[in-house]
């Protein structure tokens, strides 16, 4: 049964999820996958997401749905055979390639929500973190760090910080969290956002 955070306070009323389109050897985070996906349905949260139905995007999408709650997937046409759309989403929506995928999965969510994934999650990942650096927003960003998955990125960062190439602050631009049930009562913490995207040069 999925844990109740009484979250009705915030404005959070969809959450992107940005995550790996297969489904990766470790069982665990294809659990923790279908886990997020009761949570956000029994918090009435839609998930915005890919489209696809394979991998831990599609098992995500799936739990979400299989517990009564609302999914809107975004693909481009040209990703069909690979990533496959998922069939009965509350909505699919078609662009013409991955830059307008991107720029609706941002309109349409209210925070982003990294689970483990590839090159594709980071290309993401690193695009809302740099977004949110240029001032063009300010939705809150948490990375899951599920079994420190993401420690060779946040390595990666400190890194960079290490040889000037930007600053400490670049580290407050997002928050990690470790287990999946500090994710809301997090979100529940932070202040609503200031920055309307519509106002910016996004």
């Amino acid at each position: 049964m999925a844990k109740i955070y009484n979250i009705a306070m915030t404005k959070i009323k969809s959450i992107c999820v940005y995550c790996g389109s297969r489904p990766g050897n470790n069982k665990g985070f294809q659990i923790l996958a279908k886990k997020t996906g009761e949570i956000l349905a029994s918090e009435k949260i839609e998930l915005i997401y890919g489209g696809g139905s394979v991998g831990l995007m599609g098992i995500i999408a799936s739990s979400v749905m299989d517990n009564g709650g609302t999914v809107h997937g975004i693909i481009p046409g040209h990703l069909h055979h690979n990533e496959i759309p998922h069939e009965g989403l509350s909505k699919l929506t078609i662009v013409d390639n991955m830059h307008q995928r991107k720029r609706l999965m941002f309109d349409h969510s209210d925070a982003f929500l990294i689970l483990p994934g590839s090159i594709g999650t980071l290309d993401e990942t690193i695009e809302a973190i740099t977004w949110r650096q240029l001032k063009l927003h300010d939705k809150p960003i948490i990375l899951l760090n599920s079994e420190n998955y993401w420690d060779p990125f946040l390595k990666l960062l400190e890194n960079i910080i290490d040889h000037g190439f930007t600053t400490v602050q670049t580290m407050s631009l997002f928050h990690v969290v470790n287990s999946l049930d500090d994710v809301l009562p997090l979100l529940k913490s932070l202040p609503d956002p200031k920055i309307d995207p519509k106002n910016t040069l996004l």
